[in-house]
C-alpha cells in the first residue's frame, strides 16, 4: 500500500472540463460550493507547462500528442500530491480540468480515442462530472488553460487555433451526452 488511507465517504471527487478556463475555474468554485473541507485541483499544478511556455522557439512546436502526455504528467502530480491525500482526509476536490477536456482535445487533433484511454486510464473516476461548454462565438475569445495554451503551441495560425477549439468544444459536449 502507498500508505494513502482510502478516502473517507465524506470525500468526493468532482470532475470540471472544458475549454475556456475562465469559465472552467468558475464552475469548479460552484462546484465546491460551501465545503469548508474541500478545494480544486487546477491544471499544471507541477508547473511542466510554465517551463514549457518560456522554452526557446529553437525546441521546435510541440506535438498534441507531446502535449497529452505532458498533460498526463501534470494529472499523475495532481493526483499524487493534491487529489489523493485530499479525499483520504475527507475533503472535497474539484479537478479542473480533468480528463475529459485532454480527451476532447486529443480527438480534436486527430489522436485515436484508444491510444487516449489508455493514457489517461490510472485517473479514477470522479463522483460527479460537470461540463463548461463553450459559448457560440468564443473560441477567439479563449486564451490560457490546457486547451488555448495548446492550440497555440500546435497551430500554423489563427483558424487552425480556432478550428481544434471549436472541436474541442464539439469533443466535449458528445462527452457531456454519454
Amino acid at each position: 500500500m502507498s500508505g494513502v488511507k482510502p478516502a473517507s465517504p465524506r470525500a468526493a471527487l468532482i470532475a470540471v472540463d472544458g475549454v475556456d478556463p475562465a469559465e472552467v475555474l468558475a464552475d469548479a468554485r460552484a462546484a465546491l460550493g460551501s465545503h469548508v473541507r474541500g478545494g480544486i485541483s487546477k491544471w499544471d499544478a507541477s508547473g511542466v507547462f510554465q517551463e514549457l511556455a518560456v522554452a526557446d522557439r529553437s525546441a521546435g512546436a510541440p506535438s498534441a500528442r507531446t502535449l497529452l502526455l505532458l498533460y498526463a504528467a501534470d494529472l499523475a502530480f495532481r493526483l499524487r500530491w493534491q487529489i489523493r491525500p485530499a479525499l483520504a482526509e475527507g475533503r472535497t476536490v474539484v479537478a479542473a480540468p480533468y480528463v475529459a477536456t485532454a480527451l476532447a482535445f486529443g480527438r480534436a487533433a486527430g489522436l485515436k480515442p484508444a491510444w487516449l484511454a489508455n493514457l489517461f486510464r490510472f485517473a479514477p473516476r470522479p463522483g460527479r462530472r460537470r461540463f463548461v461548454h463553450l459559448r457560440r462565438g468564443r473560441a477567439a475569445a479563449v486564451k490560457g488553460g490546457f486547451v488555448g495554451f495548446s492550440c497555440d503551441r500546435i497551430g500554423p495560425g489563427p483558424r487552425a487555433r480556432r478550428r481544434v477549439l471549436e472541436h474541442t468544444a464539439v469533443e466535449l459536449r458528445r462527452l457531456d451526452r454519454r
